[in-house]
């Protein structure tokens, strides 16, 4: 009950403080490339449920299915998205994610059904027992995933081999040592390392 209220104070004021940003952000997408402002995926939640995650959209609208993973510099990347990826502005919408109670400031990162069926069973269960995060400390240590991967002659394969398994230790990590001050460490570290 702790979690959830400072959650939902901690994202609301954060939503009503950043709402100029939040604007001049949409504005910027809008009028650097055409399509939605918002990119939504389906991720899997809390106990398995599904759930739409929020993001600024990055890429550039594709008329068929395009790879899960966006790796190195991606050609789809808008110019836009450039920078709101590297300064992980494009996170921000999930606040609303928090605000809804599908997500929590920290916890282990949402993952996409294809590859959270790639764990094994234990670490599964635990994981989905709590509410996935904004952030944790997987997200810390892997804020270059994108350029990491890039640099594989196969990334998706790279990305199930090696950095999944990788950050489901981290996720597990979480769950067993999950407290208030450890999320209050984790915001604090999230913060330190965008601003580096």
């Amino acid at each position: 009950m702790i979690k959830r209220v400072f959650d939902l104070c901690t994202a609301t004021i954060g939503v009503l403080f950043l709402s100029p940003l939040l604007a001049g952000i949409a504005l910027w997408i809008r009028l650097d490339s055409p399509g939605p402002v918002l990119f939504r995926q389906v991720r899997v939640g809390r106990h398995g449920k599904l759930f739409h995650i929020l993001k600024f959209r990055t890429m550039s609208v594709q008329p068929t299915p395009q790879r899960l993973l966006t790796v190195g510099c991606d050609k789809r990347i808008t110019r836009a998205g450039h920078f709101l990826r590297k300064y992980k502005l494009d996170e921000l919408p999930q606040l609303f994610n928090v605000v809804h109670g599908t997500m929590s400031l920290v916890g282990p990162r949402p993952e996409v059904p294809r590859y959270v069926a790639c764990y094994p069973p234990r670490e599964r269960d635990l994981v989905l027992s709590v509410k996935p995060g904004v952030t944790d400390w997987a997200s810390i240590l892997y804020k270059d995933e994108s350029a990491i991967l890039g640099q594989a002659p196969d990334p998706e394969q790279a990305y199930i081999d090696t950095i999944l398994p990788a950050k489901l230790e981290y996720y597990v990590r979480y769950v067993r040592e999950r407290s208030f001050w450890v999320d209050l460490l984790i915001i604090f570290r999230t913060l330190r390392a965008i601003a580096r």
